[in-house]
């Protein structure tokens, strides 16, 4: 699979100390183990030209407080608490200061997210995506890339999951219905 590098972005959701450090409250061995698939898909996206996103969950402590319905805090516990080593990116990536940092407070990132201007402002249109949750954030982030008519490609050997059930569920649906799949090894940026 080609991509061409000059309408592309390469989107990294959430790899942070909080779900791929041991010390995380929501960490994830296979979370982890996708720092150094991630951290290969920045270096080759950057050599191509292509843009490079960085997705940040960050969750404000009273987020939930007066929510109606919608209350990570509730289903997860406390994490990634806005000002705390959780929310910060994990050492091992290479964050450059052309890449764009999205903080969004959902699984979604383009929700209230400044992510859909700066994509159509540089004129991309595909996006390969890569990092964690497989069936959290990353689905709800492709799935909304797709609704807003950007090809969504989801590298499947570089996303953290918790249960190997999960990851299959996420990369099935997306493939289905909205995205298409692809491997490290397959992925060209040309």
């Amino acid at each position: 699979m080609e991509l061409d590098p000059a309408q592309t972005a390469l989107v990294v959701v959430d790899m942070q100390n909080g779900f791929c450090h041991p010390d995380g409250s929501l960490y994830a061995p296979d979370s982890e183990a996708a720092i150094e698939p991630c951290a290969e898909l920045v270096e080759r996206a950057r050599e191509a030209g292509a843009k490079v996103v960085f997705t940040r969950d960050v969750h404000p402590p009273d987020q939930f407080e007066d929510t109606h319905y919608y209350d990570e805090f509730d289903r997860w516990g406390e994490h990634v608490v806005e000002g705390s080593w959780e929310t910060e990116l994990v050492e091992d990536l290479d964050r450059q200061d052309e890449d764009l940092v999205v903080v969004k407070h959902t699984y979604d990132a383009f929700y209230q997210t400044e992510l859909e201007g700066w994509l159509d402002a540089h004129g991309i249109k595909d996006l390969a995506i890569c990092g964690t949750l497989a069936n959290v954030c990353v689905l709800h982030t492709a799935s909304s890339a797709g609704l807003r008519d950007y090809r969504p490609v989801l590298v499947k050997d570089a996303v953290g999951y918790i249960e190997e059930d999960h990851r299959e569920y996420a990369l099935d649906h997306a493939d289905w219905l909205f995205g298409e799949l692809t491997d490290r090894d397959e992925l060209a940026f040309a």
